[in-house]
């Protein structure tokens, strides 16, 4: 996960950053939570909404392929 140093510099969220918003899913594609992830709550809700835009323009699957 990343840490909190890391997020210092992070102004904005962006939902074409698939690579930054994949390292907050789990293998199923659910949103980790913030007790796991140890991040601050306003980065948490850029996060869920960056995720569902690319959810929504089909950037990162609803579900992973891997279910079984």
């Amino acid at each position: 996960m990343a840490k909190k140093s890391s997020l210092n510099d992070v102004k904005y969220v962006d939902y074409k950053d698939i690579e930054l918003l994949k390292r907050y899913l789990n293998e199923q594609g659910k949103i980790l939570p913030r007790r796991i992830t140890n991040v601050p709550a306003h980065f948490q809700r850029m996060l869920t909404r960056a995720v569902k835009r690319a959810r929504h323009l089909s950037l990162i699957p609803f579900v992973a392929d891997s279910l079984k």
